[in-house]
């Protein structure tokens, strides 16, 4: 399997897992009147929720750009132009 293909299948999983995870059933988890370091339980859980996601994200990209499916295209973009005539 190319490692496009399993960046890409990376990358649903996570947008299923963010579908999951920011969707009412497991949100009603967290709507309680409680508070984390003196902050609303529900927006700090949206908000800590959100960053590991975007986290997830990032860490994904630059993983997937280390594992040679960049290095195709950077090895592509530095090779001398050649010229047929």
């Amino acid at each position: 399997m190319s490692t496009a293909a399993l960046l890409r299948q990376r990358l649903v999983a996570l947008f299923a897992l963010a579908l999951a995870l920011l969707n009412f059933p497991l949100l009603a988890l967290w709507d309680h009147e409680a508070l984390v370091l003196g902050l609303p339980l529900f927006p700090t859980a949206l908000f800590v929720l959100w960053a590991a996601l975007i986290g997830l994200l990032a860490w994904l990209l630059e993983r997937g750009a280390g594992d040679g499916a960049s290095a195709e295209a950077d090895a592509a973009e530095q090779q001398p132009p050649r010229h047929d005539g």
